[in-house]
């Protein structure tokens, strides 16, 4: 946390945010447990109060009961990460904020209780969560402006906005936002590719024409992603029908398992490999008696590629198949980024303009090139 948003932390506590029905999340092991405020007040508190990310919502409010549900859907960040978010976006007095993703509010309430209600407005997809953040907010005493619709569009009736910050992963950063900003303005939204889970918030600054924003990558983090940007993860058996492995080009690679598998959704390189292989997924099977697969599907095909990784040897087989070779592009951008000198998130930035989004490495004239 900043020293400038010290108050507001004291002056807003999350708690007053919270349903009395939640689940805290466990870092370490993934997993959730339900705290009900009405049983155990004491437990319930202690958790509102930990610098841990709570579910507050399952399966898009089609959850019913306290178990966990199958997949959350909205929830409270951890304060360390909304407060450090806070101060990537660098807001002061007089400014206009747009805030993507609502929530329970309490983030664009701390950002209310430090520009004023009516510098603020949160759009939120989800009409019930909406709805809550809107109580919430009001019963606080900081009735700004809760919009219900899709975030992804911006909010022009408000614009121009000074800043924008987006809590929810993207895929995609719409050019809505940028045409929203004032020129000089920053958007700060979390950012990854469909490769993995991993993602950076990318601090972005419009030009002073309007027409494109540029910025590095702060931090990695992890986000739910927006609601119209969810992977639909493809069917193994439309890419790899009943004979498909034995026709497919067989190769091998001395890679080690650990090298390409990283260390997880925090890791840069799985985050770099995404840059420069496009409109693909990967998936790492469970290990078993030694032998760990880890497959690779195409987005705008179905191509597909294998690699099989076994304890007791050192090379390990590749199967790929498609009109794209995935695994060559994947060990390709791997020798990339070793040659790089194995970049990490800050040294990669995104610019958005009209045509999209374009990474780029230590400088936006050195764009990450793709296929």
């Amino acid at each position: 946390m900043s020293p400038d948003w010290a108050e507001a932390y004291r002056a807003v506590p999350r708690s007053s945010f919270l349903p009395d029905l939640m689940w805290p999340h466990d870092m370490a092991t993934g997993r959730h447990i339900t705290v009900d405020k009405v049983r155990d007040p004491q437990a319930w508190q202690r958790h509102a109060d930990s610098d841990a990310p709570l579910v507050t919502q399952w399966d898009d409010g089609a959850h019913e009961g306290p178990a966990p549900g199958t997949t959350f859907s909205s929830s409270s960040s951890m304060p360390s990460l909304v407060f450090s978010m806070l101060s990537d976006l660098d807001v002061g007095p007089g400014q206009r904020v747009l805030e993507i993703g609502t929530g329970t509010g309490w983030n664009a309430a701390l950002l209310a209780h430090r520009l004023g209600p009516a510098d603020v407005v949160t759009v939120e997809v989800d009409g019930a969560v909406a709805g809550q953040a809107r109580e919430s907010l009001d019963r606080f005493g900081l009735p700004l402006e809760v919009v219900h619709g899709d975030g992804f569009v911006g909010y022009a009736e408000r614009a121009p906005y000074d800043r924008i910050i987006a809590t929810c992963g993207l895929r995609k950063v719409p050019f809505a936002w940028v045409a929203q900003s004032a020129p000089g303005g920053v958007v700060l939204v979390p950012w990854g590719t469909y490769y993995g889970p991993g993602e950076a918030t990318a601090r972005l600054v419009v030009a002073e024409d309007g027409r494109s924003a540029s910025g590095p990558f702060t931090r990695p983090v992890a986000f739910m992603r927006m609601r119209a940007q969810r992977c639909v993860w493809p069917r193994h058996d439309a890419y790899v029908p009943a004979g498909a492995m034995d026709a497919a080009e067989i190769s091998s690679t001395t890679m080690r398992e650990t090298e390409l598998c990283g260390t997880g959704s925090f890791d840069p390189m799985g985050f770099a490999l995404g840059l420069r292989v496009p409109d693909v997924v990967h998936v790492a099977d469970r290990k078993r008696d030694g032998r760990r697969a880890v497959w690779f599907y195409g987005l705008s095909d179905t191509s597909w590629a294998v690699v099989v990784f076994r304890d007791d040897r050192t090379e390990a087989k590749v199967y790929q198949s498609g009109p794209r070779h995935l695994w060559d592009e994947v060990a390709a951008a791997h020798a990339w980024w070793e040659e790089q000198g194995r970049p990490g998130f800050t040294r990669f930035g995104l610019t958005v303009d009209g045509d999209g989004e374009h990474p780029w490495l230590d400088s936006p004239d050195n764009p990450v090139a793709t296929r």
